[in-house]
């Protein structure tokens, strides 16, 4: 057998190898699909080590990370950005929420199923609740994010003459209390509901584990000394005085 033979016939056996394993994840169920999808194999067709993988699927996570999912219109993403920017603003004790990956982090989830109001009664009639009862809307997340940032660059063009991402601090700042506070109208909801949502998903963003899309570096839990995702805190439970930890995202268990 020639090389050229040899490497076509290992060309085509790893060309089967792949297509059974997906065949056959097919008939057991989506997860292992996705698990074989991902999977990175050598020349030969044989699977690699995590060690030998593991630099290239974090590096694969933090380009999807930042990648955009729901927003086709850039101007609207810019507009969210400076406005989670303000809610958290970098400053001495590290990023802010641009610096995090929050608009990303908010990005993904309005595609998902935080942002199609998924698992919510979603059915009229609606009337305006209690405080405890949360807001009622026909509009779905997503929909109200929507109109938010539709309403955020309308006010900004209409005082100020400007983009929204284009004002100083403070009349973004300026702007956002209007919106806190009830007093710009929107289409099918509340200002306020809209602000209350924007500052719990930049809070969510700024915290939680980097491979939601926020969180880059796990830079929020270091500004808040949180170690993350331990497999065990066995070494330190009996110990007398703090103990700073690395922080650990799921990621490393990923590999």
């Amino acid at each position: 057998m020639t090389d050229k033979d040899q490497k076509v016939t290992m060309t085509r056996r790893r060309f089967i190898r792949n297509s059974s394993l997906v065949a056959g994840g097919a008939a057991i169920g989506g997860g292992l699909i996705g698990a074989l999808i991902g999977t990175n194999l050598d020349n030969d067709g044989k699977v690699k080590t995590s060690h030998e993988t593991g630099h290239n699927q974090q590096e694969n996570s933090e380009a999807s990370t930042r990648a955009l999912i729901y927003f086709t219109d850039r101007e609207d993403f810019q507009v969210l950005s400076a406005a989670t920017e303000r809610i958290f603003p970098e400053d001495e004790n590290g990023p802010g929420a641009i610096g995090l990956g929050v608009p990303y982090y908010i990005d993904h989830q309005l595609a998902g199923n935080y942002g199609n109001s998924t698992r919510e009664y979603m059915q009229g009639p609606f009337f305006p609740g209690t405080e405890t009862q949360g807001y009622q809307s026909p509009l779905k997340r997503n929909q109200v994010f929507n109109e938010g940032i539709r309403m955020l660059k309308e006010t900004s063009q209409k005082n100020y003459n400007k983009k929204f991402d284009e004002l100083d601090g403070e009349q973004q700042d300026e702007i956002l209390s209007q919106f806190e506070q009830g007093k710009v109208p929107l289409r099918g909801t509340d200002s306020n509901v809209f602000f209350s949502l924007l500052r719990s998903a930049v809070l969510e963003g700024a915290y939680s584990d980097p491979v939601y899309g926020g969180n880059a570096n796990m830079e929020g839990w270091k500004m808040k000394n949180f170690p993350g995702h331990q497999a065990s805190y066995l070494s330190q439970i009996e110990a007398k005085e703090f103990k700073k930890i690395k922080p650990q995202s799921l990621h490393v268990f990923h590999k």
